[in-house]
């Protein structure tokens, strides 16, 4: 599939639902994308496509065209780093396998958490906290709203700021594979790799260009351009790295909850013109797989 270059499209291809850390669930995150105007989404849940299905049902219902998407999580010189993958075959065994891994990953981390915090005498904390994340991997958000029930802190922010934010005994690192690894799975299951938000590393320019190159040479084709949080600045100079590794443009609005006007579905800062899209090379059928 190859989504047209026309100007009343509203494409956004960087969102989350309650299969991961967002908090609407997938056909509540599609009909407030319709309502919203998107006409194109992509799902992109950390590290699992469990959200999948039941938003192509929702996106089907309510006219958008749902594009097969992940975030990802790695590692590159010991920084944390997200790729989001687009328009891959979601019934990839080898990459569903690979998911598989990153999910006992992520239960390691949060019952890690959940044992540094363990001195604050939150009765249950791992269960309750997943329970605030619907019976999937808590992140620490969910630890946040428990602490918040329990009386520990008055509000979320206070729960980073004390216990959870970066340098605080619930900031545990997990353990993810290498950027090249999660590219490659990208690539196999026959997606595209895109760097997400590459402002938000807080990596100076040079690094930046060091993330950016080390990706391209990894098989990365993509990097996200547009996003939410972002300055006019760091748009220029997003879109001339972008045509400096001569890549591919993506944009998204890594929308997690409503209330945050700041990031909300399809409000999405137009791309300067001269950058390639990436929706210009999709090859699947939403949900399908198949070649169109």
């Amino acid at each position: 599939m190859t989504i047209p270059q026309d100007p009343v499209l509203c494409i956004d291809l960087h969102c989350h639902s309650t299969a991961s850390d967002g908090a609407l669930t997938p056909t509540e995150l599609v009909v407030r994308a319709a309502e919203k105007t998107v006409t194109h989404l992509a799902l992109t849940d950390h590290d699992t496509v469990r959200g999948f299905a039941e938003a192509q049902s929702a996106a089907k219902a309510n006219g958008i065209v749902l594009i097969s998407g992940i975030e990802l999580s790695c590692l590159w010189r010991s920084h944390t780093i997200h790729i989001v993958g687009l328009d891959f075959d979601i019934d990839n065994t080898d990459f569903l396998a690979a998911l598989e891994q990153q999910n006992r990953n992520r239960w390691a981390r949060a019952a890690m958490i959940a044992e540094r915090l363990s001195k604050l005498a939150v009765p249950d904390l791992l269960e309750r906290a997943t329970a605030e994340s619907g019976g999937d991997v808590p992140g620490r958000p969910h630890f946040a709203k428990v602490m918040v029930e329990a009386g520990v802190v008055k509000n979320v922010a206070q729960a980073f700021k004390r216990y959870l934010g970066s340098g605080k005994a619930g900031d545990v690192k997990a353990y993810w594979p290498e950027l090249q690894e999660v590219v490659q799975w990208i690539n196999s299951a026959g997606g595209l790799a895109v760097l997400a938000h590459p402002r938000k590393y807080q990596l100076t320019a040079t690094k930046l260009r060091d993330l950016t190159a080390d990706f391209r040479r990894a098989g990365g084709q993509a990097i996200e351009v547009s996003t939410s949080g972002q300055s006019s600045g760091d748009l220029g100079f997003l879109a001339e790295l972008c045509v400096r590794e001569r890549m591919l443009a993506s944009q998204g609005s890594d929308f997690h909850f409503p209330g945050a006007p700041w990031c909300e579905l399809g409000r999405i800062m137009k791309m300067p013109d001269g950058l390639e899209p990436v929706w210009h090379h999709f090859r699947q059928v939403p949900g399908v797989g198949a070649p169109v």
